[in-house]
């Protein structure tokens, strides 16, 4: 398995606090069965600054360190950023760093309680530039769990998104996790990750999200985020499925 979201990189921001905790995290990822993980440390969220060739240096020490405790695992570099209107400029600049480095993806992370009225002259703007916007953990954000019509726009236009792993297998409570399933039910989503951030709390749930994907929308869809994850690795276009509207839910005009 490859997860693309993942807070693994020591000392950076809420997720791993020193090496050890790191080492930790990385076992728990192979015994999950993750042969990949692109870190991705917050950026521009307010409380964290993680520019590119930072975050580069830092998974580079980390491989050196997994090589040498012989845990078959690599770390590739990313940065989870928080949603601001010059992020093409430091796309451009090389501040803000792609998925992997070299691939068209890139994180966008939008604050829980509201979704910028901004965004869709931003992801138009992004796109124009060359990148695919992949929003993370959409169903964490209250707007968007009251209007998922926004969502839907978003994906229509050619976003993608990311929920996160705890979110599929019930975590995070019931609620929360019905939605989730709207959101993959209605092709709203594209990928899983686990977007961990210590061995206990916050850790992988990977294998759970994916058993109970598989219990739900059979093997097929499992199959198709898992390869969508593979596909940012390598750099390759993912499978996009036409999205559909939920349902049953308020409308609130933005």
């Amino acid at each position: 398995m490859i997860d693309i979201h993942c807070h693994i990189l020591p000392g950076l921001d809420d997720g791993s606090k020193s090496l050890p905790q790191t080492l930790k995290m990385a076992e728990q990822a192979v015994e999950e069965g993750i042969t990949h993980i692109i870190a991705t440390p917050h950026h521009k969220n307010g409380t964290y600054i993680n520019k590119a060739e930072d975050i580069q240096g830092v998974v580079a020490f980390v491989n050196g360190k997994l090589r040498h405790e012989q845990i078959p695992l690599t770390i590739l570099p990313g940065q989870e950023t928080r949603i601001y209107g010059e992020m093409v400029q430091d796309l451009k600049s090389g501040e803000l760093l792609p998925l992997n480095a070299t691939s068209n993806y890139i994180f966008i992370e939008l604050p829980d309680d509201h979704v910028p009225q901004y965004i869709t002259q931003l992801q138009f703007e992004v796109q124009i530039a060359g990148y695919q916007p992949i929003i993370v953990h959409p169903e964490r954000n209250e707007m968007i769990r009251t209007n998922p019509d926004l969502l839907h726009q978003l994906v229509s236009n050619g976003a993608l998104t990311q929920v996160t792993a705890a979110s599929v297998a019930g975590k995070r409570g019931r609620k929360l996790q019905k939605f989730t399933h709207q959101l993959i039910g209605a092709q709203l989503t594209h990928f899983v990750a686990s977007d961990a951030h210590d061995p206990k709390k916050r850790t992988y749930y990977l294998k759970d999200a994916y058993r109970v994907m598989e219990k739900q929308f059979g093997a097929g869809k499992v199959y198709q985020l898992q390869q969508n994850s593979k596909a940012i690795v390598d750099d390759l276009s993912i499978t996009v499925d036409t999205p559909s509207r939920i349902k049953g839910r308020k409308i609130i005009r933005t």
